[in-house]
């Protein structure tokens, strides 16, 4: 038997259809080094980033710094050398400072507070010292104990060319600022000051006018009268610095009303050189403004606060004296007596000291 093969005709398309594209979505995969590289590009790029901002905010910090410096800001050590007090006319009077030890003692424990202030010389020979007399006096004295450390001292540049009577206002206005000139100080600053050829003030009212503007007219009244007292008598006076604001005001008004006095008061003074404070005021209250019946007008540092207020006004009186240690400074109000010298009297055995102090208020009486 013969068995028939069969055929099936299947009916194709005439175009198969196209495979699907291949998944590129995913990354290639990379070899180690590749992905090293990689890395370390992205770090060197952050790291290039950040000194960027570093060098920029270092560039800002540094104009900044440069401008504060230029503006008399920022505090730079100068050696002691390189400042010098010759283009001005101290408002200091010539004499010895019995607090400058107090000053130095104070620098050397705690260092220096407030730094002095100084401007350029116009010759480039260093500067020239506008603010902090007293301070540079007490760095010079530690230099010259010789414990090193002390020849370099904290100070401000100010900006700017060396203008004169620019200087003599910022000199005196510091110390008139801490109430720490007395008025023959002030007096001998504004005489200083009209001397100089390079300020433009023509006469002693014009050099009050212009270094004290702030001040009140009476108080600049009083540095006038006081100008006048010293142009007659400042070169006998071995005290002018503790002649009280009244007594200074009548004894210049008496002088003008009086100059014959003035010879009279030179001839009491010249030439008595052991004389004390107390000593010359008790002179020149002698020759102050009587009222007609003859008899002495006490002159008052302050008004009568008694007659306002119906209480005794506080008093006190301060003197210096020569002593074997120096320079002593007494005060003397109501229920205080303070002296002060370069003593160490913890020192002291205590009997005799308190001896010493028993026998003084003895003597008081």
């Amino acid at each position: 038997m013969t068995r028939k093969r069969r055929m099936f005709d299947i009916a194709l398309p005439d175009d198969a259809p196209e495979a699907p594209p291949p998944d590129t979505s995913a990354p290639p995969r990379r070899g180690p080094m590749a992905s090293a590289i990689a890395e370390n590009a992205e770090a060197l790029k952050a790291r290039q980033a950040a000194q960027d901002a570093i060098r920029e905010e270092n560039d800002a910090l540094a104009h900044e710094f440069v401008a504060l410096r230029e503006a008399g800001h920022v505090v730079q050590e100068l050696p002691l050398g390189d400042i010098h007090t010759y283009m001005l006319t101290r408002d200091r009077m010539p004499g010895e400072d019995a607090e400058l030890a107090e000053l130095v003692t104070s620098i050397r424990e705690v260092g220096l507070s407030n730094p002095i202030r100084v401007v350029p010389r116009p010759d480039g020979s260093g500067y020239e010292l506008v603010q902090g007399y007293r301070r540079l006096a007490a760095y010079r004295a530690l230099e010259s104990e010789g414990q090193g450390g002390w020849d370099r001292i904290p100070a401000l540049i100010m900006p700017g060319e060396a203008d004169i009577a620019g200087l003599y206002r910022r000199m005196v206005d510091e110390n008139v600022i801490r109430k720490d000139l007395s008025f023959a100080e002030m007096a001998q600053a504004a005489m200083n000051y009209a001397a100089d050829p390079a300020t433009e003030a023509m006469d002693l009212s014009a050099a009050v006018a212009a270094l004290f503007q702030s001040a009140p007219y009476s108080k600049r009244s009083y540095i006038r009268s006081f100008a006048a007292l010293l142009e007659r008598l400042g070169d006998v006076l071995a005290y002018p610095t503790e002649i009280p604001r009244a007594l200074g005001v009548a004894l210049a008004r008496e002088i003008k009303s009086r100059p014959e006095i003035v010879a009279m008061i030179r001839e009491r003074l010249d030439g008595w050189d052991t004389r004390a404070v107390a000593d010359e005021l008790e002179v020149l209250r002698s020759f102050t403004v009587t009222d007609a019946l003859g008899d002495v007008v006490e002159q008052l540092e302050a008004p009568d606060v008694k007659a306002r207020t119906g209480r005794a006004a506080k008093t006190k009186t301060t003197f210096h004296l020569r002593s074997s240690a120096g320079q002593v400074k007494c005060t003397a109000s109501q229920g205080r007596l303070e002296i002060k010298v370069d003593r160490d009297f913890s020192a002291i055995e205590r009997a005799r000291l308190e001896q010493a102090i028993m026998s003084l208020i003895d003597g008081l009486g």
